[in-house]
This record gives structure tokens, C-alpha cells and sequence, in this order.
């Protein structure tokens, strides 16, 4: 299993890579992503998920990734997260990165920076005998202190040959409490957190979350497995970032 999410690992953020530092520009409607995605992925010979099981994912500011039925054009100074799914030899693989659309406004940075960090600091924790809690804790910690809302109806998710499976894992919580944390559990963190208040809402097209302020949101994610105690990292945003740093 973790043979086969490590050679996710390259198709995932290749294919992160491709349709967000490449294709995300001014003007460019979120919607348009989709059929370069399914290129990519006959390109790459892998599954993507173009379901609630998977690929339904794509948010612009202030929507979570759940999919748009009518979404605006990019413009500058908007955020991104495109969140993609993966499926290898049986095993799924899945991650999220949050993109700035041209040049964004600096408190809107250090959100992103701030969840980036609340990510890390939810792995940290992520340790044979330690629970699920203390994953949640160390993630709304970090994000509270720095006056950000941390959502609580969206969570991650344990991940195998199901793309979600048990337990879920809350983006907060208390020292202690929670699922016991084991020896070849497989888990997908993902801090969503907002530039605002905490709630959120569901739009009328029964898919699309939104903060309930309109206030920008972000969100990052990795895949970890527990191996000798301690969390292995299977995801990367080196592909990512390495294009982005030539870039800037």
C-alpha cells in the first residue's frame, strides 16, 4: 500500500503542477480546468476522479473546494486550492494546494502561510499513541492564534482503496480525546481555514461551500502514513513549488 501512494506522489503533484502553476491566469474560468485535467490524465495513465469520490475539486476565495456549477472568471488577486485524487495499483492518493492568481493582497498571503504551517503542525502530531485530537488541536491552535477560523464541517479522512474512509479527522479538538493513533494507519490532513469567521455555508446548487462572511479560505493537504511510530510524508509540493519559485 505505501509502495503504491508513494507512486502517486509524483503523478499527483505533476498533475497539480500542470493544471494550476501552468493554467491558472487572469480571465480563465475555474469550469475550464476540468477537460485539461482529463487530458493529463490519459497522459499520465491514471484515474482521476471526476466525482464525489474524487476529483471535486476546485475553489475560488471564499468557496471550498466541493465543486462550482457556475464559477467566475479568475481575476487577479484571487486564491485557488485545486485538491486532486489519484488512483494507483488499487490505492488512492490525494492532496491539495492553494494557488494565488497573480498578485494577492498580503493578509491574504499570510493566511496562506499560516495553513501551509497549521498543516505541519497537525503532521507533527500525527505518532504511534497519540489521537486523533491532538491532530486537530495542533491545527486550530496555530490557526487561532493568529485569528483565523478554523472550519468544522469539513474534515480529513483516513484513505486506502477507498478514497475516504474511517476515521475522520476534525481540524480541531482536545489533547487526548479521539481514535488511538497506530502503526500503518494511512491519513489525509487538510487544514480549510478562514480569513474570517468559522462557518460555513451551502450554496442553493445542493454542492458548492462558502464562509458564511465571504471572506477568503484556504486549504492544503497531504497524505501520511505512520511507520515506525512516526508520520511519513507521501505527498509533496516540491513539483509544485520548485515551478512556482522559477516563476516568481
Amino acid at each position: 500500500m505505501k509502495r503504491s501512494l508513494e507512486k502517486n506522489r509524483s503523478l499527483l503533484f505533476n498533475l497539480t503542477e500542470d493544471i494550476g502553476v501552468i493554467y491558472l491566469a487572469n480571465g480563465n474560468p475555474a469550469y475550464s480546468l476540468f477537460p485539461i485535467m482529463g487530458q493529463f490524465a490519459v497522459r499520465s495513465i491514471l484515474y482521476l476522479l471526476f466525482t464525489k469520490e474524487g476529483f471535486d475539486q476546485c475553489g475560488i476565495a471564499s468557496s471550498y473546494p466541493h465543486g462550482m456549477s457556475s464559477p467566475p472568471p479568475l481575476k487577479e488577486g484571487d486564491i485557488v486550492s485545486v485538491d486532486c485524487g489519484v488512483r494507483l495499483n488499487g490505492y488512492y492518493g490525494d492532496s491539495a494546494y492553494t494557488f494565488e492568481v497573480g498578485t494577492v493582497a498580503e493578509h491574504v498571503r499570510a493566511l496562506l502561510k499560516t495553513t501551509r504551517e497549521a498543516l505541519f503542525k497537525g503532521i507533527e502530531k500525527t505518532i504511534e499513541g497519540k489521537r486523533l485530537g491532538d491532530i486537530g488541536h495542533a491545527i486550530q491552535q496555530h490557526a487561532e492564534a493568529h485569528g483565523y477560523g478554523v472550519v468544522r464541517e469539513l474534515v480529513g479522512h483516513g484513505l486506502g482503496r477507498k478514497m475516504h474512509e474511517p476515521p475522520e479527522i476534525p481540524n480541531y479538538g482536545k489533547r487526548g480525546r479521539g481514535t488511538k493513533l497506530k502503526n500503518g494507519m494511512t491519513l489525509a490532513i487538510e487544514p480549510m481555514i478562514n480569513l474570517g469567521t468559522k462557518n460555513v455555508k451551502q450554496l442553493k446548487d445542493g454542492w458548492t461551500i462558502v464562509s458564511t462572511d465571504g471572506k477568503q479560505s484556504a486549504h492544503y493537504e497531504h497524505d501520511i502514513a505512520i511507520v515506525n511510530g512516526q508520520p511519513d510524508i507521501l505527498t509533496t509540493f516540491k513539483y509544485v513549488e520548485d515551478v512556482l519559485n522559477k516563476n516568481s
